[in-house]
């Protein structure tokens, strides 16, 4: 089964002793592991079906898995919380249907390859001779907390990696280690059993390393041998939703956006709410902040943790809305996740939620950032003619990516309007193909806060990007300095954020797999622009205190720290102005151009001057 029934991460074993000089070749180490779970009794196997209790994060629930041992085909479902959703894998591809039912095919990010190592996983296929096609190298025999195990490095062909752990007194699988995408995942087996001659764990459990709370516990319920399965039962199933309408059987809806940061902010209500600022982003789902839950007596459930953005993680809770309305458009009786989205002056406008997947996937949704509109189109009645250039997409989970390139180098690239950049390559493609190592001029800043805070990158004006057949020159790129979170993880595709998108008309079709892109007419404001104060700066109640202070940039030659708050620019109080109008204004305003900033330290006020350049 996934080993996981939500995202969740953990930390590395602590109390690892040394490798000891007894230790079986990897041939010995699995050849005992089959001897102890049954041995030739696992041979005439054909299916299996695995049901558990689940507890953990604050949820209760099931998790269940049907597994064909011969082909490789699995579907992991599970009903925790106030959610349900499903996975599922022929041997071949993919899909998902998500908690609030849409039924997606599955071809993004590691989506595949956790698969195959899953796959793998459920068919013992290390026990063959050629151990499944697989890489298998010795890591050592290890103690533990004085447990000893016989630890293997597992490479599956077109697999994620595994660590996998056997128990050197039993020979029983006891514990895996694998990357998840951002997070690096554990997962514990116990208590084993015997099933119709074979040892069964009856105990899993997952560890995030967030502390006891969040381990998730899965406690067998029953297994069951079965004979082969149909390949129907692993196939994608059937979409049938009727949750969503435009007001008055209407062919499209649209409403005006606001472009603050390069992100998309419109009015939503939420079970019949007044309507307040929420962000788009493709890059997300159907989100309320807690202090909007709490406001319209929406309670939530568990605390999952979440990554994204920036190196740390956030805990999300799960809830439902009886309705989210976007100008004529409504969804009913929608999942949707309570997340703080990070400190409430990041962006200067006040945040009440976010509309994502769940709310794109169910129209053709048309982004226009040359007018400013959003518009929710009827699936039966688009004509996509005049909607630009085709781009095939696909989706890791609910984001969509598209295959192009970065100056001739093939990659993966997330579409993601809830991103303020323009281009971010991740850290692990741009140092596999050595892109740094061109780049004459850049710098290094905070460049951005997402879910998991704050977030670094290497920035400078990039080369050609194609996606599909649109091609992009000299995008303001970055390359992600992050540890951890997406800019670290090579699942996650390099990021098309709004400095891109901003170029174009983006109409998404989910249904069909396809993204259009159509140039804006005009001029682009604030386009490839990079700040030339060296200062990152968030909202404060008495200003705007500087979060981050770029190496020998205008200010820190200026003399300004971390910690300090502007109560005033040019002669002007700090509250008379907007975050983002500063922040545009720092990027913008010409090299050589002297700012006046009344700054607070330590309870005194003194006044700074600096003169703004180019960083890149």
């Amino acid at each position: 089964m996934r080993r996981t029934a939500f995202a969740s991460a953990v930390a590395l074993l602590a109390s690892v002793g040394p490798v000891s000089a007894a230790t079986p070749s990897t041939a010995e180490i699995l050849a005992a592991n089959k001897a102890a779970i049954g041995g030739a009794a696992w041979d005439t196997k054909e299916s299996l079906f695995l049901n558990y209790d689940y507890a953990g994060q604050g949820l209760t629930g099931t998790s269940s898995s049907v597994q064909d041992l011969k082909h490789g085909a699995f579907v992991d479902s599970y009903t925790i919380g106030p959610q349900h959703g499903d996975f599922g894998f022929d041997g071949a591809k993919a899909w998902e249907r998500e908690p609030s039912g849409t039924v997606t095919d599955q071809a993004g990010g590691d989506v595949i390859p956790l698969a195959i190592t899953e796959a793998y996983q459920d068919q013992n296929l290390w026990w063959r001779p050629d151990y499944g096609g697989a890489h298998i190298d010795s890591m050592g025999r290890k103690t533990v907390d004085g447990r000893t195990f016989d630890v293997l490095d597992v490479r599956p062909k077109g697999g994620t990696p595994l660590e996998a752990w056997f128990d050197a007194d039993t020979h029983l699988l006891a514990r895996t280690v694998e990357m998840q995408g951002t997070l690096k995942i554990a997962t514990t087996y116990s208590d084993y059993a015997p099933h119709e001659d074979i040892q069964v764990p009856r105990k899993v459990v997952v560890d995030d390393g967030s502390g006891a709370a969040n381990l998730q516990t899965l406690t067998l319920v029953q297994a069951r041998f079965m004979v082969a399965q149909s390949p129907y039962v692993f196939t994608k199933p059937a979409q049938t939703i009727k949750d969503y309408a435009i007001a008055g059987g209407a062919a499209e809806t649209t409403v005006p956006f606001q472009l603050i940061n390069n992100h998309i902010y419109a009015d939503v209500s939420v079970n019949g709410s007044k309507p307040m600022p929420f962000i788009f982003d493709t890059g997300g789902h159907d989100i309320l902040t807690p202090e909007t839950a709490k406001a319209l007596n929406i309670g939530a459930e568990g605390h999952l943790t979440s990554t994204g953005g920036g190196e740390g993680t956030a805990q999300t809770g799960l809830a439902k809305a009886d309705t989210i309305t976007v100008g004529g458009a409504t969804l009913r009786n929608q999942p949707v996740s309570t997340l703080q989205f990070g400190p409430p002056g990041v962006e200067g406008i006040h945040e009440a939620g976010m509309i994502g997947y769940e709310f794109f996937a169910r129209f053709i949704t048309r982004f226009d950032y040359g007018r400013r509109t959003i518009t929710f189109i009827d699936r039966n009645r688009f004509d996509p003619k005049d909607a630009g250039t085709a781009v095939p997409m696909r989706l890791y989970h609910q984001f969509p990516e598209v295959l192009g390139s970065y100056d001739g180098i093939p990659g993966r690239f997330g579409i993601d309007t809830g991103s303020r950049m323009a281009l971010m390559l991740t850290g692990p493609f741009a140092a596999a193909h050595d892109i740094r190592a061109g780049v004459r001029r850049g710098a290094e800043a905070l460049t951005g806060w997402g879910v998991g805070g704050p977030s670094r990158s290497f920035v400078f004006r990039g080369g050609m990007l194609k996606l599909g057949q649109v091609t992009v020159d000299n995008p303001l790129t970055q390359i992600s300095t992050d540890k951890g979170g997406a800019g670290a993880s090579e699942a996650f595709p390099n990021n098309i954020g709004g400095g891109v998108l901003k170029r174009f008309v983006v109409t998404l079709d989910y249904a069909n797999s396809i993204i259009y892109l159509k140039p804006v007419e005009g001029p682009i404001a604030d386009l490839d622009t990079f700040d030339r104060s060296g200062l990152w700066i968030n909202e404060a109640t008495d200003g705007f205190e500087i979060v981050d202070v770029a190496k020998d940039g205008p200010g820190d030659q200026a003399g300004l720290a971390k910690g300090d708050v502007i109560t005033a620019v040019d002669g002007k109080p700090a509250g008379s102005i907007h975050l983002y109008e500063l922040r545009q204004r720092l990027r913008n305003d010409p090299p050589g151009t002297t700012v006046a900033l009344s700054v607070k330290r330590g309870g005194k006020t003194n006044d700074v001057s600096i003169v703004l350049r180019d960083l890149i």
